[in-house]
């Protein structure tokens, strides 16, 4: 295995003779693009463009068309539906679609291909969670009903992440060779390297001003050698490379609900294993004084302006500044608080070494990180560094992913999570995902009070009974995930997307990212345009 001071090296060293070989100087104002044209270079490729299996899971799929679409406020418009109704006792969904709809190969959009693609995604089991959809229907083409086995608050949010696939023309292949509706049509994968996408000339919702679109696939320090070479039009980059000033460009810093955090073992360890032979509990986190006395340790007003260059925020919920979040989350780095915590726990530093111990354990623990990422690597030491103070230790370590999928449930993650709508908490909360290996919930929270709240908040008939049980989940008065509570997560910081962007060029209004390393950026693109 590469450790990740090697990759890094290695990183670098391919940014420098990206630059010194391939591109023009570093600093030299590049001006040439095409007017109807934009490259831009993101971090994450998808594994899929199948709506079905994941693609814009959260964000807009702009290759297929949805039933209904978020504004850049996070409320629904219409897209493909032209008018929707819910029955009073919230089980039943009608929704009329448009007529002037029509998938790239020239067959038209029906209500039999909403109908197929709702069952197929269900019958998938991927991200896109449809469990609580008892049938669908489509009794003409242009009539949708949905009947649902409960009424389900989240209901619009997952509709709108779930583009329509052509009945007539999906297969094995149509993740990677997909057909749609949208706005933009696919034109080209390079696995590893690019897709390239054009517009759909015959979108109802009008033909974008960007035709061309190509997005690459780069590093953070790859795609900065290709901004300061002119190369690319637009690039995710992060907060740790986000001051370098490039002419010809300008820094978009976009709000996010894009956070970092630990993770932290709730169970204690007692030779348990998950289903596929991963460990599961420590001893040390399995203590709530612990947990809570990491979360008050760290300054996380420090961590944003140092570590993140200003580009963040503290973070103290997984849904800061949404509406369904509790104001009673927010707390006060208070170190000395923290040490009372630990010292009424019955943990002290007995032998002088600086670190508290409690019958002999030490009160230290792992977290680990994906190796290369550098704003992970950057958050989690210097919060280490502040925990440190009061006398609990933690090992930073990068690690692949694949051996994070093995260790999670024993050890502390640097996590990110972040979701600009109300799904996410349900996910990371719910006794029943506890230990699941999906990245959810493997600290192994549950609680039967959480899951209550939950549960009212899944099946609230109005968005105001539901942010009232979202915030009760978070804290109730008296009990809570939140890190004054249960504290199954220490939040840290929210990022802002940080993204170089060539002079001349909008990007629209851009929503509240979610998280991810670049794909919440292009939900949009259809709005994008270069100044005449």
């Amino acid at each position: 295995m590469v450790s990740w001071m090697k990759r890094k090296k290695i990183s670098v060293l391919l940014s420098a003779l990206f630059l010194l070989f391939g591109m023009s100087a570093c600093g030299k104002e590049n001006t040439n693009h095409a007017d109807d044209s934009v490259v831009i270079a993101i971090g994450s490729e998808p594994e899929t463009l199948d709506p079905t299996k994941g693609w814009g899971h959260g964000n807009s799929p702009i290759v297929q068309s949805t039933l209904v679409k978020y504004t850049s406020d996070l409320t629904f418009e219409n897209d493909l539906a032209t008018e929707y109704e819910l029955s009073a006792d919230g089980l039943t969904w009608t929704f009329r679609i448009r007529d002037d709809a029509f998938f790239t190969d020239g067959e038209k959009v029906t209500a039999s291909d909403v109908a197929f693609t709702l069952e197929t995604a269900k019958a998938a089991r991927g991200s896109v969670d449809l469990t609580y959809m008892e049938r669908v229907e489509a009794p003409d083409e242009r009539t949708v009903v949905i009947t649902l086995s409960k009424p389900t608050s989240i209901f619009l949010n997952t509709l709108a992440s779930v583009g329509i696939v052509p009945e007539h023309a999906y297969d094995e292949d149509y993740g990677v060779q997909p057909i749609g509706s949208g706005p933009y049509r696919f034109v080209e994968w390079r696995a590893q390297e690019q897709i390239l996408f054009t517009a759909n000339e015959n979108y109802y919702g009008g033909v974008p001003a960007i035709k061309n679109v190509t997005v690459v696939f780069m590093s953070e320090d790859a795609a900065l050698a290709a901004v300061q070479a002119g190369e690319v039009d637009v690039a995710y980059s992060s907060a740790t490379l986000g001051r370098a000033e490039v002419a010809g460009y300008h820094v978009e810093a976009i709000p996010s609900a894009d956070n970092r955090g630990f993770t932290l073992p709730v169970l204690p360890a007692e030779g348990k294993v998950t289903e596929s032979g991963a460990p599961i509990g420590n001893n040390v986190t399995c203590n709530p004084e612990i947990r809570q006395a990491v979360a008050y340790a760290i300054d996380r007003e420090q961590v944003a302006d140092v570590v993140l260059n200003g580009f963040g925020r503290p973070a103290y919920s997984e849904n800061d500044g949404m509406p369904w979040n509790n104001p009673e989350v927010r707390i006060e780095t208070d170190a000395a608080y923290a040490k009372k915590l630990l010292a009424e726990g019955g943990w002290a530093d007995a032998d002088g070494d600086g670190i508290v111990e409690k019958n002999g354990l030490k009160a230290e623990f792992c977290c680990i990180y994906p190796a290369g990422d550098s704003v992970r690597q950057a958050v989690a030491m210097a919060a280490a560094e502040q925990v440190g103070e009061i006398g609990i230790r933690i090992r930073v370590e990068g690690v692949s992913w694949d051996e994070i999928t093995k260790r999670m449930f024993s050890d502390a993650v640097m996590m990110g999570w972040g979701s600009s709508i109300p799904n996410e908490t349900y996910y990371l909360y719910r006794s029943e995902g506890a230990l699941a290996e999906d990245f959810y919930n493997p600290e192994g929270y549950g609680s039967d009070v959480t899951d209550g709240y939950l549960d009212a908040a899944m099946e609230a008939l109005t968005v105001e009974e539901a942010n009232e049980n979202w915030r009760k989940v978070q804290w109730d008065g008296r009990e809570g995930t939140a890190m004054r509570g249960a504290c199954p997560w220490v939040w840290i910081v929210n990022l802002d997307h940080v993204t170089y962007v060539r002079d001349g060029l909008s990007i629209g209004e851009q929503p509240i990212h979610g998280h991810g390393h670049g794909l919440p950026l292009i939900q949009n693109l259809s709005e994008w345009a270069w100044s005449e």
